[in-house]
Formats: structure tokens, sequence, C-alpha cells
């Protein structure tokens, strides 16, 4: 009974382990050779060399080595070379740069590679198959001229990227496309590129190369209903991901003037679509600038369920313009920074009276004084010969206009009498002046006088 009992026992483990064989599959045989879980995404350098499986169709492989030092060689297993600058067979494509070769082979040949060159300590081969951006999702509540801060990480086949040296081999940008809904005011509008994800600690970035990239969406664009598309740039290849449309408010800060009353200060008014933005956290923060140029700096930081309201100096008739930035939440509480757009108003200069409040009108004139006395004096109540008085301006002007033609007559007639009239000594003035007499002839014959004069 026990050998029987054991031989079955030996049976049902048997039975169990075919059934196990046949219910669950075998796991695929990666096709390149990893040696621990710290070398994912990598094959390492072995003295600079590496394996690649015969199952292999298309590997993209990255190269990272000293600044602008010379490309890297491949050595394929049958010990052939592959240069950058050679006329690269079908199959192979090389793109160098300053830091790093990434180069793509199509069915390469199966065995032991080696990479030839100046790579950095502690290389790898990192083997590009498919990267992906994974970034934080877009708030469902944004407005036109918010700035948003997004953070966003780097996988290949869906593992993190330990690089911090592939920062410079891929671009990561953020685009809108207008769904052209006629509904909306982007209907038509052309693509806007919103965001660049970068990891070099400037900008909204917290840490360089930390592989945290980091994306400073300036979504000064229209209002409206977009479709965000995020995408991966490689010198080889450019991945893309499409998200689901969203809608772009307008923006939510409403400006407002009280023009200057007679106290000599304009009033702006700044409130909020109160359906979207919790007033109560709104802070202000924007500059001046008046008609001669001049800038001035404001700030509002009251917590109140007013509108916010800052004077304005009225120094200065013409256009005034006023550039904010405001911050504050959403109803459902997320917190936001806004850039608005400029507002302006014209200050007037104001229109002289036609008439001061002492001027007396013609009906005033001729309607007759109730009482016995009169309110203006006589000689404002007697007629006036307009022919015969002359603007007291006029007859101001006429004794000088006579004094000075006086006395250039007068300087005139000393300047000729002293250049004509005084003769030097020795000198003749050269001016002769011959009297003419009349002589009178007496004529016997006819008894007549003739009168001639000689000259």
């Amino acid at each position: 009974m026990l050998k029987i009992s054991t031989l079955g026992l030996a049976i049902m483990m048997c039975a169990g382990a075919w059934a196990e064989q046949t219910t669950a599959p075998a796991a695929p045989v990666s096709p390149i050779t990893m040696l621990e879980d710290k070398y994912l995404n990598s094959i390492q350098l072995l003295q600079n060399r590496f394996r690649i499986d015969h199952e292999v169709d298309e590997i993209t492989m990255l190269f990272f080595r000293e600044y602008g030092t010379a490309p890297m060689v491949l050595v394929r297993p049958d010990g052939s070379k592959i240069f950058q600058s050679d006329d690269h067979p079908e199959g192979v494509e090389w793109y160098d740069d300053a830091t790093y070769d990434m180069v793509k082979i199509t069915r390469p040949m199966p065995g032991p590679w080696q990479a030839v060159g100046q790579m950095l300590p502690g290389s790898r081969v990192m083997v590009v198959s498919d990267v992906q951006l994974v970034a934080e999702p877009l708030p469902d509540l944004m407005f036109s001229g918010e700035i948003i801060k997004l953070k966003a990480h780097l996988t290949n086949a869906g593992k993190p990227i330990e690089y911090n040296e592939f920062r410079d081999v891929v671009e990561l940008t953020v685009e809108f496309l207008s769904t052209n809904n006629p509904n909306f005011t982007n209907f038509g509008a052309d693509s806007q590129l919103v965001a660049r994800y970068e990891d070099n600690g400037m900008g909204m970035d917290e840490y360089p190369n930390d592989g945290v990239f980091t994306g400073q969406f300036n979504l000064d664009i229209t209002e409206g209903q977009w479709k965000p598309v995020y995408r991966v740039y490689t010198p080889m290849y450019t991945r893309e991901e499409v998200k689901e449309p969203l809608v772009l408010h307008p923006n939510p800060i409403i400006m407002s003037v009280q023009n200057d009353t007679g106290d000599g200060r304009h009033r702006l008014h700044i409130d909020v679509n109160r359906e979207l933005v919790d007033i109560n956290s709104l802070l202000v923060d924007g500059k001046i600038r008046y008609p001669n140029g001049d800038v001035q700096s404001f700030s509002i930081t009251d917590n109140a369920p007013q509108a916010r309201e800052h004077e304005i100096l009225n120094i200065e008739y013409g256009v005034f313009r006023v550039k904010v930035t405001a911050y504050g939440s959403t109803i459902d509480g997320r917190d936001f920074i806004l850039d608005v757009p400029e507002f302006s108003f014209l200050s007037e200069e104001p229109e002289l009276a036609a008439l001061d409040e002492g001027t007396i009108t013609d009906a005033e004139m001729a309607e007759p004084v109730a009482s016995g006395e009169n309110s203006l004096p006589d000689i404002l109540m007697a007629p006036l010969d307009e022919t015969l008085v002359e603007p007291p301006a006029e007859q101001s002007l006429w004794p000088s206009i006579l004094l000075a033609n006086g006395l250039l007559l007068i300087v005139g007639g000393l300047v000729i009498w002293l250049t004509l009239g005084r003769k030097p000594s020795g000198q003749s003035t050269g001016i002769k002046f011959k009297l003419s007499m009349p002589r009178i002839k007496f004529s016997k014959a006819k008894g007549k006088t003739d009168a001639s004069s000689d000259a």
C-alpha cells in the first residue's frame, strides 16, 4: 500500500507540473542581454563590448562621450567596422552631436559588438525603443493668459530613464491645436506652442539634471476649445501623443475706471468673474504708465469680498495704460497666476466754460432795472460811438510809433549832414553851386526887351 501511495503521489505531481506548463506560457526571452536591474534601458559595456541577440530586427543605440571628442567607431562581430564619416550601408543611420552618438541599425548582425572611442566613465549603451513623456495632467479649469507649472519624466519601453545626459538628446514640447469648433472664439486659429519641458534648473525647473522635467505653460492665446499635443523629438524619430480636447476660458479679470470727478484722482476698479474665481483670494501687482511716460508700480493685497480699488493721480491729460498680474484661486481651490491684458483709458482736459460767472448777457443789459439803483456804472449804460472809440491797446501804440519814426528821421538827417555837409581842411567837397541871374537885352530896332539867362 505504501508503494502504491508513493507511486500515486509521484504521478499526481507530474500531472500537476504538466498542467502548469500547458496553462502558463513561457516568458519571452529578451533579445538584448541585460545584466542587472540597475542596468535597465542599457547594456553594460564590458571593455566597450556588448551583445545583440539574433531576434533583434531594429535597434537604436546611444553612446555618451566626452564633449567635443570624435564620434565612436562600431566593430561588428565579424571584425568589420562602421565609421560615422563613411557611406553607411543600407540599414544604418548615424547622428553625431558634441556629446553623444545615436546609431540606428536595421537587422544588426547577432553576436558581440564593440564600441571604440572616448566614452564617459561608467557609460552604458542605451537602447532606445519607445521614449514617452509622462506628464502631469492639465487642470480642468484654465484661463487665457494663465501661467501653469507642470512636471514630467521620460520613460523608455515603460521604464524611467536614468541618464541625466539624455536631456540633451530629446526636445519635449506641448502644442495646442484648434478643434475648429464654430461655437468657440478660436475657430480657424493657428496652432500654438504653449510649453517646453526643461531639466536645466532654469525658469520654473527646480533642480538641474535630476530627471524631472518642468514645463511652463504660457497660455497667452485666444480662449476656446483646444486639443493638446505632446511631442518628443529625437534626431532619429518623433513621438506624438494627442490628448482629449479642453476648453480655455476667457481671462476672468474685469477692469474699469471712474474718471476724475474734480478731486484730481482717477479710480481703478478690479473685479473677477465670481463664477470661476474666489474674489477673497485675489492679489494684484501692476504698473501704471502715465501719458508723459512715467511709470508707477502698485500692489493690492487686501482679502475682501469687494472689488479692488486703486487711485491714480490725474497729473497729466492723455492715455493711461495699466498692466497687472493677478494671483488667486479658482472656485475648485487651484492656485493660479494670470497675465492680464493691458487696460487703457483716456483722461481729457475739461472744456472751457462759454461764459464766466461774472459775464452779463445782452438780455440782462436790455432788461430794465426794477429798483431805483443801477446795478452797473453810468458809463456802461451810456451809448458808445464805435466809430470814434478805438481799442485801448491801439491808442497806446500810436504815440510810440510816431516817436520811433521821428527818432529815425532825426538820426538819418544827422548822418547825412555829417557825411555831406562837413568839409575837411584843404579839400573840396566836390560839389559846386552856381547861381544864374537873368540877363536883360535891349533892342533898339524893335524897342523890345529880351530876357535870357546864361547857364
